[in-house]
């Protein structure tokens, strides 16, 4: 590769994470990490212009003039061949639906029509990030989560993403198995916890940041939401953590920072399942995010 400098984007249901990377080195240029908040369900031009900020401070701070590509983390569902957006009723990005994310960044970065931009889904990124982190895990098979606004999921048999056959869900993916009223992600996710703790105490709370607040100076319904949320995770996963033969689960997303919360009540769910296998909390999900990301331009670079 020519040019050894990429973008990488990590894009969530409320921030955006861009940075250059060094792709011989596979770390984040010094000074290039720039983080926005926002509502994902503004309209299309004004996320764009958040986005395109991101990216351009980005590439500003970095110092570097020329790049291989841009390369996205982005939640599904999503076409991430086409770049299309099929996100829907999912309390984000409800303007984008059916939309091409490649073609709008394109544009809002004026860029030309044959510049790299691939997309692939925020799970399998932070996976194959944590994996290029972590040397050991490129032996193993390894199951990333992902938990935030969504749940996502990627499993990664020696450093390549499984997505098909019967050792995983269809298409690799957690959030739509069906589990007690409804789907995996109406419980394990920002959404299910607020739910849960509003059915308990008749409250309503804004955001999982309030929740864990509450959680950590000791409010006992805050925290027994986190509890139950610990275990109904390790119940929509231990059927696949045996079928997978996973030897290490990484748990990453917004809400790993509540580990301490959660993480208890699952690996004890985990253990009575008999399962013995490898669990921790990324240190450093945006890190592992936006280098699993640009891995994809290497490998599309090789091809």
């Amino acid at each position: 590769m020519n040019t050894p400098h990429a973008i990488g984007l990590d894009i969530g249901g409320t921030h955006i994470t861009a940075a250059v990377i060094d792709i011989t080195e596979m770390k984040v240029i010094d000074y290039s990490l720039q983080k926005e908040s926002f509502d994902s369900n503004l309209p299309v031009d004004q996320v764009m212009t958040i986005w395109e900020k991101a990216i351009s401070a980005a590439i500003e701070n970095s110092k570097i003039e020329s790049m291989a590509g841009l390369a996205v983390c982005m939640p599904g569902p999503f076409d991430y061949q086409e770049g299309v957006c099929w996100i829907k009723g999912q309390s984000k990005y409800e303007h984008f639906y059916g939309l091409n994310v490649r073609n709008l960044l394109l544009d809002s970065l004026s860029l030309s029509a044959d510049f790299p931009i691939l997309f692939e889904n925020d799970a399998v990124c932070f996976g194959k990030g944590e994996v290029f982190k972590q040397k050991e895990n490129l032996s193993k098979k390894v199951i990333a989560i992902t938990l935030g606004t969504g749940l996502g999921a990627c499993f990664i048999d020696k450093g390549v993403s499984v997505t098909t056959g019967d050792l995983v869900p269809l298409d690799g993916e957690i959030y739509n198995l069906p589990y007690k009223e409804g789907i995996a992600e109406d419980y394990v996710s920002v959404r299910g916890l607020l739910s849960h703790y509003h059915a308990l105490s008749g409250t309503t709370r804004n955001n999982g940041l309030e929740l864990y607040n509450l959680a950590i100076k000791g409010d006992q319904l805050a925290i027994s939401v986190f509890e139950k949320m610990g275990t109904d995770l390790a119940a929509i996963v231990i059927p696949w953590i045996q079928n997978f033969s996973a030897d290490h689960i990484i748990i990453g997303g917004k809400i790993a920072n509540a580990g301490a919360l959660f993480l208890p009540s699952f690996t004890k769910s985990v253990k009575e399942a008999g399962i013995e296998v490898q669990v921790s909390v990324s240190n450093d999900n945006e890190a592992a995010a936006l280098l699993g990301a640009v891995s994809l331009l290497c490998t599309s670079h090789s091809k």
